[in-house]
């Protein structure tokens, strides 16, 4: 079987992933687009090796800062390791929903068909192009540089939700809002008191045009504050502000994209929550 555990930034989805990995005897494959990187530690929220608690971990702490990891890349590198152990159970941990809608399902990526520039029309013509490839192109008229990018895709290729795997189950862990606020402040004044800011000026020496440096919740915000743009104090409020409207983002990601089982997290009691979705795994299984 594999196990899918999604949720908002920071609502304990690595400690669920173990847990359930040592009751199954599951591996786990991270599905986290930042965690995929050496050294971004601090401010991605990498399980350390005492979370892992012996547990075997892939697609985790292995890309350099300085490399360009696509989702096609996950999606090449996560199904390779299904079919390798297809005979075990697999567990997938992480808050990057397109990584799990690449890895999982019939999601394919349009590919560049020709490079053809357009230079006689006009944005208006474009966009009437565009509307015969696709109806439902969501494109600015204006916006020529995606215009000219999207007639020049493969129309055939598509991305469709079906499941590539049988016995997949989607455990989402949420909590109520108010909750899931106060964790997301904490865990950021925490990363901050850990060293946040020594780690991001270190990559940045070392990685001074790193994309996901430059991207990243957490990384990018430092690096502005060490370019003296924000005090320490805005950059800690911009990186609370910045993650609650990604939680908001993954909710919104998770409901529409798949069929998530969701479980209030029992924080008093944590391995309530964790019996409560393996008996929900189970019964799944048995049908």
């Amino acid at each position: 079987m594999i196990v899918a555990i999604v949720g908002p930034t920071g609502v304990g989805k690595t400690k669920m992933s173990v847990e359930l990995a040592k009751r199954y005897n599951a591996i786990i494959i991270n599905a986290d687009a930042v965690q995929v990187y050496k050294g971004l530690n601090i401010g991605s929220a990498k399980a350390t090796e005492e979370e892992k608690d012996g547990v075997k971990h892939f697609l985790l702490d292995f890309k350099e800062p300085s490399e360009n990891y696509t989702v096609s890349d996950y999606q090449k590198d996560a199904r390779e390791i299904i079919a390798k152990y297809k005979d075990r159970n697999i567990i997938f941990c992480g808050g990057t929903g397109l990584y799990l809608c690449a890895a999982l399902m019939d999601y394919r990526f349009y590919e560049d068909i020709s490079n053809e520039t357009y230079d006689d029309l006009t944005n208006a013509e474009l966009y009437e192009l565009a509307l015969k490839k696709d109806k439902n192109v969501k494109i600015s008229k204006n916006n020529r540089v995606r215009l000219i990018r999207f007639l020049n895709k493969n129309p055939k290729e598509v991305v469709e939700p079906k499941l590539m795997y049988d016995n997949v189950f989607f455990v989402g862990l949420t909590t109520n809002r108010d909750n899931l606020y106060d964790i997301i402040n904490n865990r950021v004044d925490k990363m901050f008191a850990m060293g946040l800011v020594d780690e991001v000026a270190n990559l940045v020496k070392k990685y001074p045009n790193s994309r996901v440096l430059n991207s990243a919740i957490g990384y990018k915000e430092v690096i502005s504050y060490l370019r003296g743009e924000y005090t320490l104090e805005e950059t800690k409020e911009l990186i609370k502000k910045n993650s609650r409207h990604y939680a908001k983002r993954q909710y919104t990601w998770f409901n529409n994209k798949m069929d998530v089982k969701w479980f209030l997290v029992n924080y008093a009691e944590f391995d309530k929550t964790i019996d409560m979705v393996k008996k929900y795994i189970d019964e799944r299984i048995k049908e």
